[in-house]
């Protein structure tokens, strides 16, 4: 049989570990250690300045933390990858790696909450100038971009009305720039959608979500060139955002599952988003693997699966959430995505608390859109909960 390329299932539970195995264990082990000591001087020195492989200190680097970057780095095809405590942390120090005033940045509007505050309030009060274009207006983008830019940020899906941006597309007019081109991978993992092979620069993930996939660890990393890499490396390394060796752990262990779990999940939310569309109460389902998505036709071309995450609007507006979310049995009420559990939530709650009303109304988020995030029950089950729960509140409105 001729040797091949293992798959993507066999690369996330195998991918990064074996060089951090010890005494016959099995599995990477959590080093807690905070330092990490040497007889030989020279050594010392060599691992200290990068020229030999080893560990010296917990702020730069980690025996188990490393092995969870190489199995990203394995996943997303990567040359590099480096890892911070949170994906917030992973966003922050990339663009404050290569953003100086003077600078400028163009993205789109409908990033993460967190994402887009550092767009509208933190990167401008650095002198740094942020043009935000609508998302799916690539010819707007191009048109931004093409006036030069130092970074061109995306993310897509994005969060929460899970619109798409054409990566491959979007890379072209960045590289013919000179911009880096970053994307946050985080709704379709590395499982459905590989933006370093469309041509993109660099790719993130809050890990807390669908890597991690068991909603108790926290974390971020980064993919792309060693140049890069290590560049946001040495900010991270400086700045002190370091992943926690436990959390590490958690990170690892859960994404020996990820392919598994993605395919479940795929599964889930399409149903789900198909089912929501025959339902009354719902005005608008957002699901890039409808064919109503207006660009369903970019997302097949370049996501292998569609995701986890879909969201929907409802008739009624914040009311309607308030009565329709805590009749639901199978899902938890709260701020996160991407795990085992179906997670739902309002954007004015999730992803972008930290706006106005006002300003979501500008990036397109109605108060009533509920963000959806699949977990990997059962279908027949997550579909009569929601069945019960519309019902119950339609019996409401008639009383």
């Amino acid at each position: 049989m001729t040797r091949k390329e293992p798959t993507m299932g066999t690369k996330a539970i195998w991918a990064g570990e074996k060089d951090y195995l010890a005494f016959g264990a099995t599995q990477v082990p959590v080093v807690h250690s905070v330092s990490f000591g040497y007889d030989d001087m020279d050594e010392w020195y060599d691992v200290a300045i990068g020229k030999k492989k080893g560990h010296i200190y917990g702020r730069n680097t980690n025996p188990t933390v490393q092995a969870f970057e190489d199995k990203v780095k394995a996943l997303e095809s990567a040359e590099a990858a480096t890892s911070f405590s949170t994906g917030m942390a992973a966003i922050s120090n990339t663009l404050g790696t290569f953003l100086t005033p003077g600078d400028r940045i163009v993205s789109i509007k409908d990033t993460y909450g967190g994402t887009n505050k550092i767009f509208t309030e933190f990167l401008p009060r650095q002198h740094i100038e942020v043009v935000l274009c609508d998302t799916g207006d690539h010819a707007a983008i191009e048109a931004e971009v093409a006036k030069g830019c130092k970074i061109l940020y995306l993310e897509t899906p994005t969060n929460p009305t899970v619109k798409i941006t054409d990566i491959a597309r979007m890379a072209k007019a960045g590289k013919q720039a000179g911009a880096i081109v970053v994307v946050d991978n985080t709704f379709a993992t590395p499982i459905n959608q590989n933006p370093l092979a469309l041509g993109v620069d660099l790719v993130l993930h809050s890990a807390t979500k669908f890597l991690g996939g068991h909603a108790d660890a926290l974390g971020g990393v980064l993919c792309g060139s060693h140049e890069l890499v290590e560049q946001v490396y040495h900010y991270r390394e400086i700045n002190g955002a370091t992943l926690d060796p436990m959390a590490a752990y958690l990170l690892l262990r859960g994404m020996k599952t990820l392919s598994l779990r993605i395919e479940r999940q795929n599964a889930n939310a399409m149903q789900v988003a198909r089912y929501l569309q025959s339902v009354d109460l719902v005005e608008d389902v957002f699901y890039p693997g409808l064919p109503t998505h207006p660009h369903h036709d970019i997302a097949k071309e370049q996501m292998s699966g569609f995701g986890g995450m879909l969201s929907f609007s409802v008739k009624g507006g914040v009311e309607t959430v308030r009565d329709l979310l805590p009749k639901l049995r199978f899902a938890n009420r709260a701020a996160n995505l991407g795990a085992v559990e179906t997670i739902v939530g309002p954007s004015r709650t999730t992803s972008h608390v930290e706006c106005t009303p006002e300003e979501r109304a500008a990036m397109g988020i109605p108060e009533g859109l509920i963000r959806y995030s699949a977990g990997i029950e059962d279908i027949d089950d997550l579909l009569a909960d929601l069945e019960q729960a519309f019902a119950a509140v339609a019996k409401e409105a008639v009383g």
